[in-house]
């Protein structure tokens, strides 16, 4: 199963993007950008917020990975 907030945070590397640069587009403290790369499970609508900053489909990763693991979403 995809980890949501591992996705984030490779992603924003790759854009070289900062924790600081996301916090002030999302807007939140940049403590909570450290905690959402923590997370498994994300808000829809604050991975809504993320996509369109990153300007990347975090919705088509998460549903490429339910359809090549359906395994792993049973629980």
């Amino acid at each position: 199963m995809i980890k949501m907030g591992q996705k984030i945070r490779m992603v924003m590397i790759e854009q070289g993007r900062s924790a600081r640069w996301l916090a002030e587009q999302i807007p939140c403290e940049r403590t909570n950008v450290y905690n959402i790369f923590g997370r498994s499970d994300i808000n829809v609508r604050l991975l809504g917020r993320i996509s369109q900053v990153l300007k990347h489909d975090f919705f088509q990763d998460l549903s490429a990975d339910l359809l090549n693991n359906p395994g792993d979403w049973k629980n």
